[in-house]
């Protein structure tokens, strides 16, 4: 995804992951219906065929072999979390990375406490 895509959605107070990459992963939100949202199965975000997914467990944002994905416990790269435009921990498995990492696990029930259900 673009770079300037990115700020934009900073700007514009959206929750999202951003891969250590760059690669936009999807929308945080509960929403099914929502394109953009890692909750609506059918996007590219949610489904576990899709390359830009982190439920692919083949892909790089998903395979607990990829330093790129939130579920290798070991990776010191794992996707961002931005919530409401801002930075605010990693999606990992890695506990070591310091207080702000939520479990991939727990992602919808974090999603659930945050209000995200646009």
């Amino acid at each position: 995804m673009d770079p300037n895509l990115i700020t934009m959605k900073m700007r514009t107070g959206e929750s999202f992951l951003l891969a250590n990459d760059g690669q936009f992963l999807g929308k945080l939100s509960l929403s099914q219906y929502d394109s953009e949202s890692i909750s609506n199965p059918y996007g590219p975000y949610r489904s576990e065929y899709s390359s830009t997914s982190i439920y692919n467990k083949y892909g790089n944002y998903g395979s607990p072999y990829s330093s790129l994905s939130p579920f290798n416990p070991y990776t010191s790269t794992p996707p961002a979390i931005y919530l409401r435009g801002q930075f605010v921990g990693y999606l990992s498995k890695n506990q070591y990375l310091g207080t702000n990492v939520i479990d991939p696990q727990y992602l919808i029930f974090w999603m659930k406490e945050k209000n995200l259900n646009y």
